[in-house]
This record gives C-alpha cells, sequence and structure tokens, in this order.
C-alpha cells in the first residue's frame, strides 16, 4: 500500500535560534498560497482540512508541522498539483524570493475588532513580550546545550582515524551511487525531519523511511564524524545528479541527521538518542563509526568524564524543554483571545477559496 502522505518541519526551536527550510522546502511549485494574519484564526486548522481532503482523493500530500504544537501544520504542499499553502506568519516566508505565483489570504479579515476590548489589547502586547523572553530562554539554553555537547565530542574527535571515516564515505559513494550518475548537477532539498517541542524531541523518521527498500542506521558517539559523513555524501549526490533530501539537526541546523535518496529507495541517518532506531525489517543495515573508525577503549578510558558531560547536558536540555514549554503556554493565551473574537463563517468562507484554488488551480 502506497502512503498518500508525508511528514515534515521545516522550522525548529534550536541552538542557533528559530530557523526556517521553508525557502528550500518549498523550491519548485507552481503556485504557493500564503495564509496571513494572526495565530488563533483557523489557519492550522484550515490547512489540515484542505490537506486531509486531497489524501481522501487518493492525492500525495506534503504536511508540514509546528514545532511548538505537532499535531498542528504550519503548510502543506499538494505535490501532484505543485501547490502549496503555508502560515505565513509560522514559515517567515518572503514572497520575493520564490518564483512561484503567490496568493495572500488574509485571516485577519474574519477577527471582529469590537471582540478585542483595549484592555485586551494591552494583555496581548504584555504576552507577546513574555512570549518572546521565553523564546530567548529556550534558544540560550539550547546553545549551552550544544556547547556541552561539543566537550562532549572532543573526547571522540581525539580518538578518530579521519582516514578510515573518509575511507568509509567514499566507499559508501561508490556504492550508492555507481550507475546512477547524470551529467546534469541537482539541487537538495532541506528539511527537517524532527524538532525539539514542549513534550521532548519528536520524528518523522519511521514513516519517511517506510516505503524505502534500505535503510542505513548510522551509531556512534558525539565527534564520530557522523554529519560530516552525511555532508560529504549529500555534496557528492548533487556533484552527480542524484536526488537527495537533505534532513538537519533539529538542536544544530548546521549538523545533518539524515539523507533520503528516492530514486534510490535508500535513506542513511544518524540512528542514536534522541532518534535512535534499530534495523527491523529486510534492507536495514547498521554502519557503527564507533567499532570502525574509532580507538577501541575511547569510552572505558573517559567514562568518568563523559558521565559527567551527559549529566550537564541532559539537564541543560530538560530546562530548555521546560521554556519552550512556557512558550507555549503563552502562545496559547494569545491564541485564545484571537480565537474568541473570530467570525468562523468568514473562515469557512475563505476555505472554499482556497479550496476552489486547489482543485480548480488557474494562474
Amino acid at each position: 500500500m502506497i502512503d498518500n502522505a508525508s511528514h515534515y518541519f521545516a522550522r525548529g526551536n534550536t541552538a542557533r535560534g528559530a530557523h526556517f527550510l521553508y525557502k528550500s522546502a518549498f523550491q519548485g511549485l507552481d503556485k504557493i498560497l500564503v495564509l496571513t494574519g494572526p495565530s488563533g484564526t483557523g489557519k492550522s486548522t484550515i490547512i489540515r482540512k484542505l490537506a486531509d481532503s486531497l489524501v481522501d482523493r487518493g492525492q500525495h500530500v506534503q504536511y508540514f508541522h509546528s514545532p511548538l504544537r505537532p499535531n498542528e501544520l504550519d503548510g502543506m504542499i499538494a505535490t501532484e498539483l505543485k501547490i502549496g499553502i503555508v502560515d505565513g506568519q509560522a514559515s517567515e516566508w518572503i514572497i520575493e524570493d520564490s518564483a512561484a505565483a503567490t496568493i495572500e489570504y488574509d485571516f485577519g479579515a474574519a477577527l471582529d475588532n469590537r471582540g478585542i476590548s483595549t484592555e485586551t489589547l494591552g494583555t496581548i502586547e504584555e504576552l507577546k513580550g513574555k512570549l518572546i523572553d521565553a523564546y530567548s530562554q529556550t534558544y540560550e539554553s539550547f546553545a549551552t546545550a550544544l556547547r556541552i555537547h561539543d566537550e562532549w565530542e572532543k573526547f571522540y574527535i581525539e580518538s578518530m582515524d579521519f582516514g578510515k571515516a573518509d575511507q568509509i564515505t567514499q566507499e559508501l559513494i561508490q556504492e550508492l551511487y555507481a550507475g546512477h550518475e547524470n551529467s546534469t548537477p541537482s539541487i537538495g532539498r532541506h528539511l527537517f525531519f524532527g524538532a525539539a517541542t514542549p513534550k521532548g524531541a519528536f520524528d518523522f523518521i519511521q514513516s519517511l523511511t517506510a516505503q524505502l527498500n534500505r535503510r542505513i542506521f548510522i551509531k556512534g558517539r558525539p565527534g564520530s564524524g557522523k554529519s560530516t559523513l552525511l555532508k560529504t555524501l549529500a555534496a557528492a549526490a548533487e556533484k552527480k545528479g542524484i536526488e537527495v533530501q537533505v534532513y538537519h539537526c533539529g538542536l544544530d541546523p548546521n549538523s545533518l541527521d539524515m539523507l533520503i535518496f528516492p530514486q534510490l529507495s535508500s535513506a542513511i541517518f544518524d540512528s542514536t538518542a534522541p532518534h535512535e532506531y534499530f534495523p527491523d525489517r529486510d534492507g536495514d543495515e547498521i554502519l557503527d563509526m564507533y567499532e570502525r573508525a574509532m580507538t577501541p577503549g575511547t569510552d572505558e578510558t573517559y567514562a568518568a568524564e563523559i558521565a559527567a558531560i551527559k549529566e550537564r547536558y541532559s539537564a541543560k536540555m530538560k530546562e530548555a524543554t521546560s521554556y519552550l514549554a512556557a512558550a507555549e503556554a503563552i502562545d496559547s493565551q494569545i491564541k485564545s483571545f484571537y480565537t474568541a473574537a473570530t467570525d468562523f463563517s468568514i473562515v469557512e468562507k475563505l476555505q472554499l477559496r482556497l479550496q476552489s484554488e486547489l482543485l480548480n488551480p488557474s494562474l
């Protein structure tokens, strides 16, 4: 059975602040429908209704989830129609950067401003200030966690045989790409498979790789060359004209955690915490960078130091998650004011217009 839905994130709350990948994720579309207006006016609900209705009609849909509330949507792409819908507020979508035809739908028009008193407006502004502070604390804590992670990596980097790591990478390039080269270079599509959420790490690895024939689970330690291997593989794929989906790390978007090669029906990914999985079907295999490229006994040599770093790292990640949970609670308060003042009969009319644009697309 072919799954008609793919699930991603294209923004994340990271150690480098709010990070957006919509420009790459929405590349190559003919049309992008941008929903403007404040949160709480029904944008996410309408995006899901439209996405689900297309899936029910047998069309493939790409769902883009909110890292603050993974059950809500920031956007969607109707794959065959080459039409995207995105919440302009959530995506920081820069319309001028897109070659696609862009149409804006103002959900702010559904607000009955009589339902928002001057006092309420003051409360909303105060909450927005608190929301900014909560996000700042989140990013600061994640950044500190990443610095601790860098300390963790140093023990293993010093024990790495980079010659062996390079050899492994070159062997993979030959094995994966031989016979599939194209004279025209490709452009990788950049996405997140997961995100840091108020309830902890969340990912879609299993669903994204479920239909693939081959999955390579990279095992190892921080600093054992997993992200570097993936970056080299991605660059080689682009040079050889092989389609590649490039998945960034939800904590450090400068690092990579997974590559999917749709035409090769293959994936290779960092299968360590917080997205640790193990082979469970034919076509699954493990690539252990610790065993193949690390000085034996490194874990034991630095056991005490690494244990202390792990404890500090875990505490800081929990702290960041608590700040993100506080941000979600504040955001929910803000949303509730706008929801109470929204005329949903107008929202329904906007939904019908969007539905018409999807079912009867005309540039």
